[in-house]
């Protein structure tokens, strides 16, 4: 809500600050933008989005920004009963704008614990990005032009972030938004790869100096650890990081899902692609990682569905037509693959990936002549300097054929020049049949190295030992039955915490968890949810 329709960046920017912000609290399950702002500007009832999202509160409000002031509304919403149990609005002016994110995400933090039980949250959730407003709203229309994800809107956010830069030379988020743009662009081949990942590399390697503690630099590293390295262990480690920063981190979840699945490590994919799905259940990219892990299951029906559901939302998916194609393939519906290409649209055609799909379908329907012919014709292609695809292509056509020596030979190779899509095409389907050769297992250990036990559950340290729970439980009683605390009508947990000189994390887990655990208040407190309307009720119990 603005006095400009061309303010509607700013909104979407502050909301999604607050999101993340809100993201980084590692007990509480955030559903990220994509999902979120799928309900933007639709009149759809409040129950029915947070059973589309899985999710037990709602978080509705406003951005208003009129010069140099802002007006910041926010209403939580227990979705089930759709009870209204908090409300607050924020007039600030705009110089102070990461205070008042912090100020609004802490508060928000606060009152879904009370509502709902005990986590941790943090001091801080938000720190203060840059001393430049001009640079900061300049990252922000960035960003929303970035979220677009086309060519045309990623060449208007790339000159964006860099009017930021001139404006702030280290503003972090700048350049790691500048690294994404030119990752896209070389991604999905409007620049030229070793120009595209040339910039990307340099630009998050400057935004990891300046702030190694960002989750998004992490992702990056690994994204490019795995595309130009092939370091399928370096890019394991740095999602990891990712995730430890910030759990919520559905881009990091989806791409560790990955790492593991090409790994035949089925039961840990699933594991962070259930995190992602419920981080981030509507977003078209979580949809597309679900399908290809149940590509590389073989359930290549569910694998089907969901592809094409992908591609309804976006028919220039590239990886979603390359998978598709694969799929077909495993379903004894080469015929179709041959046509694939007739009706794509013509810009996101690869000459390369029509070649290598269309040699795959003659091999797969014994077509030895056109298959001899698309093979040479990939031979030819992966002496270019930029043949790393159809060399990618050269082994799943020898696995298919079932030219093992060749195929290990591009194996070999393959290693040798660290080809990152070798370590994405080695565990595809189509060469199965290579499983059965001793090679096979000696070439995967290689390939997907990882750190033992990296992801070994770490027993979580109670807050407060049990001596400190009964100096804490009696500390409290006391203050109880003295000053008769509940019978404030702004009572709140933070408030009841400084009152008995504890942190808000240690009461919170106290009444949750503590005083349930001693003998001698077992009877008297269970873990349930603590609102400031259900903590005056507990007080009351306590003194009942």
């Amino acid at each position: 809500m603005s006095t400009s329709r061309e303010n509607e960046y700013f909104s979407d920017g502050i909301t999604e600050e607050i999101i993340n912000a809100l993201a980084k609290i590692k007990s509480l399950k955030v559903t990220s933008r994509t999902s979120s702002f799928f309900f933007k500007n639709k009149n759809i009832p409040v129950p029915q989005i947070a059973k589309e999202l899985n999710v037990s509160a709602i978080l509705e409000g406003s951005v208003r920004l009129s010069g140099h002031t802002i007006r910041i509304t926010a209403q939580l919403i227990q979705a089930e009963e759709d009870f209204h149990f908090w409300s607050e609005t924020w007039d600030r002016k705009l110089e102070n704008i990461f205070e008042i994110q912090d100020e609004i995400s802490l508060l928000i933090a606060e009152k879904l614990r009370e509502q709902f039980g005990h986590f941790e949250i943090q001091e801080h959730l938000v720190g203060k990005q840059t001393d430049n407003i001009d640079a900061y709203e300049y990252s922000l229309k960035a960003k929303y032009h970035f979220n677009k994800w086309n060519p045309e809107d990623i060449h208007i956010a790339i000159s964006l972030y860099e009017k930021a830069l001139e404006l702030d030379p280290n503003h972090t988020e700048s350049y790691l938004g500048l690294a994404q743009c030119y990752g896209f662009m070389a991604t999905t081949g409007f620049m030229p790869a070793g120009e595209g990942w040339g910039k990307t590399i340099q630009l998050t390697h400057h935004a990891l100096l300046l702030n190694e503690q960002l989750p998004g630099v992490h992702y990056q590293l690994g994204h490019l650890a795995f595309f130009t390295a092939c370091d399928y262990k370096e890019s394991f480690n740095r999602m990891q990081k990712a995730i430890d920063i910030q759990p919520n981190y559905v881009e990091a979840q989806q791409f560790m899902s990955f790492l593991y699945i090409i790994a035949n490590e089925r039961e840990k994919s699933r594991q962070h692609l259930d995190i992602a799905l419920s981080i981030d259940p509507l977003s078209q990219e979580t949809l597309f990682f679900n399908a290809y892990f149940h590509y590389m299951l073989e359930d290549y029906n569910t694998s089907l569905e969901q592809l094409d559901s992908c591609l309804k939302q976006n028919p220039k998916n590239i990886p979603v037509h390359t998978v598709k194609c694969h799929c077909l393939l495993k379903m004894g519906r080469a015929d179709e693959v041959l046509h694939y290409f007739d009706d794509m649209p013509s810009d996101i055609v690869d000459p390369i990936n029509k070649l290598g799909i269309s040699g795959l379908a003659y091999a797969v329907m014994k077509d030895s002549k056109n298959a001899a012919t698309s093979l040479t014709q990939l031979l030819e292609a992966a002496n270019s300097p930029d043949g790393f695809n159809a060399e990618s292509y050269l082994f799943l056509m020898y696995g298919v054929m079932g030219d093992n020596d060749h195929a290990f030979e591009c194996v070999r190779q393959g290693i040798e020049k660290k080809s990152s899509l070798l370590l994405l095409r080695y565990p595809d389907p189509l060469v199965d049949v290579l499983k059965n050769d001793s090679r096979y297992a000696e070439y995967h250990k290689i390939l997907y190295q990882t750190q033992e036990g990296i992801e070994k559950t770490k027993k979580k340290k109670e807050l407060l030992d049990e001596e400190a729970v009964k100096m804490y439980s009696t500390r409290l009683l006391n203050h109880i039955l003295e000053a008769k605390p509940f019978q404030d009508p702004d009572l709140s947990l933070r408030s009841l915490a400084e009152q008995i000189d504890i942190h808000p994390n240690q009461l919170s887990w106290l009444l949750n968890e503590g005083m349930g655990k001693t003998s001698m208040n077992s009877s008297i407190i269970t873990g349930s949810n603590i609102s400031s309307r259900f903590l005056k009720i507990q007080v009351r119990r306590i003194l009942h």
